[in-house]
């Protein structure tokens, strides 16, 4: 039942894969990181280890103990009224 256009989907489905493998391949060469199964490399990153205290894959509010971009938002200054165009002027008093 496969007809021309399965083909070619599978077929670009597999390049795809084949150049993403590639490209981390290629990355992980760079950083001198062993690899041993390639097709791993297709959905994770050579550059993650896993390891949730590493500094690196690791979650930043947990590690360095950073806000959130929109818990910074939630408890900036709200006293100070910040209006600004989408320019980045202030507006000018009417």
């Amino acid at each position: 039942m496969s007809n021309e256009k399965d083909k070619i989907k599978n077929s670009r489905r597999r390049l795809k894969d084949e150049n993403v493998i590639q490209k981390q391949l290629k990355i992980a060469k760079a950083h001198h990181i062993p690899v041993d199964e390639p097709h791993k490399l297709a959905k994770h990153h050579a550059g993650n280890c896993g390891n949730p205290k590493c500094v690196i894959c690791g979650n930043p509010r947990k590690m360095f103990k950073e806000l959130s971009q929109q818990e910074r938002r939630l408890f900036q200054d709200t006293d100070t009224p910040n209006d600004k165009h989408s320019n980045g002027l202030k507006p000018k008093e009417e």
